[in-house]
This record gives structure tokens, sequence and C-alpha cells, in this order.
């Protein structure tokens, strides 16, 4: 909860703990490459494909993507359409719209990304 306070606060751009997300080999695969965009960052879900090893995943990655259960610590935020639109997120795009203003705000002092 601490870490969470922090990371609204802009006092926090990692986050440490452990974490014990239950999923497939692929799944696990996709959310440990999330846990690698830097905070204010993005990249497209076939960009995250290729880092998974077949940009024809595309479609898989999302899946995984959306099975996260532990937002915003494992960032699923952070990725978006190769047109660089907002696309699917389990809280609602506006919460996305959000975190990757706070984000920006926070890491580059620029209010506005979409």
């Amino acid at each position: 909860m601490e870490q969470l306070i922090q990371y609204f606060a802009g006092q926090r751009r990692v986050f440490e703990l452990p974490l014990a997300q239950q999923g497939t080999a692929f799944q696990q695969q996709v959310w440990n490459l999330l846990m690698g965009i830097p905070f204010g960052k993005t990249i497209s879900y076939i960009q995250l494909a290729i880092q998974a090893g077949d940009p024809k995943s595309t479609r898989a990655v999302a899946s995984a993507n959306g099975r996260n259960n532990i937002a915003i610590i494992v960032p699923c935020h952070r990725v978006i359409g190769a047109n660089g639109e907002l696309t699917g997120y389990a809280g609602g795009l506006p919460r996305k719209r959000w975190l990757l203003e706070h984000e920006r705000k926070v890491a580059f002092g620029v209010q506005t990304l979409f």
C-alpha cells in the first residue's frame, strides 16, 4: 500500500515487492516484459509481441496483457496501439489516460499526452 501511495504522489517509479501472479508460461513472459517498460514510456502491442519473440503474436500478447491482475504494479497501461492510440484497459480508457499522463508529468513535466 505504501508503494502505491508513493507512486500516486509522484515519489515512486519502480515497485519493489514480491509478485506471485498465476498464469501460463507465455503470460508470465509477457508480464515480465511489461515490468521492463520504463516509467513514463509506452510501447505498442506489436513491439511487445516482438520482444516476446513472435511479431505475429500480437493478439496473444494483448490477451495476456488483459489477464494481468496486478495493474499499475505490472504496468499494462503502458501498452498502446501501433497507431499511438489508447486501446483496451480493464480499468477503462479514462483511467489508462490518467495513469499515462500522471507518469509523463512526473517523469518529464509534461501535462498532456493524449
